[in-house]
């Protein structure tokens, strides 16, 4: 992965509501839509804002269960955001 690349995966992240779904889906697996609670507490359409972001840098899936949305972590999400931090190099 370029720095381009994980300065846009980590941008993604660079707000607390995003961050704060990311810890929520990745302790607790795929959840609907309804049950996602942002902190601070965030009006439907600003947490409708911020998993758009999320979909876009690629982190979450959405999955339409007839009026609802069910999101979890994409498959590698946190293996791709692990890979843009720089590591120390072994002894």
């Amino acid at each position: 992965m370029n720095l381009t690349e994980a300065a846009s995966l980590l941008a993604a992240l660079a707000d607390p509501i995003r961050l704060g779904i990311i810890r929520q889906l990745s302790s607790e697996g795929p959840t609907c839509v309804c049950n996602l609670s942002a902190d601070p507490p965030t009006a439907p359409n600003l947490l409708s804002y911020h998993l758009r972001v999320l979909r876009e840098a690629g982190l979450v899936t959405a999955l339409r269960r007839g009026r609802w949305i069910d999101y979890s972590l994409a498959d590698g999400a946190l293996d791709r955001l692990r890979s843009t931090l720089p590591r120390r190099p072994s002894p």
